[in-house]
């Protein structure tokens, strides 16, 4: 994973995200990434997270349907260690 020009966005929940999260990611609960659809395109490179991969995947799956250059990091923690 490249760090320059990449955003981390976790789809974990508010409160989720509040127990840890990988410093400067964005948190966008899967619940609301398709309403967020177009703010996301505006971002270089996103890898997605989660607590284990399934969210992030899903998110990632939805978005890569909608032109957006993302890919799915699986846990919070495996992104964590690579930034």
């Amino acid at each position: 994973m490249e760090a320059r020009n990449t955003v981390v966005v976790d789809v974990r929940t508010r409160a989720e995200y509040s127990g840890g999260h990988v410093v400067g990611s964005v948190n966008i609960p899967l619940q609301e990434i398709q309403q967020r659809l177009e703010e996301i395109k505006q971002m270089e490179h996103v890898i997605l997270c989660c607590a284990s991969g399934g969210r992030s995947g899903q998110a990632t799956q939805f978005l890569q349907q909608h032109g957006v250059n993302c890919e799915n990091g699986g846990s919070w923690m495996d992104v964590n260690s690579q930034f």
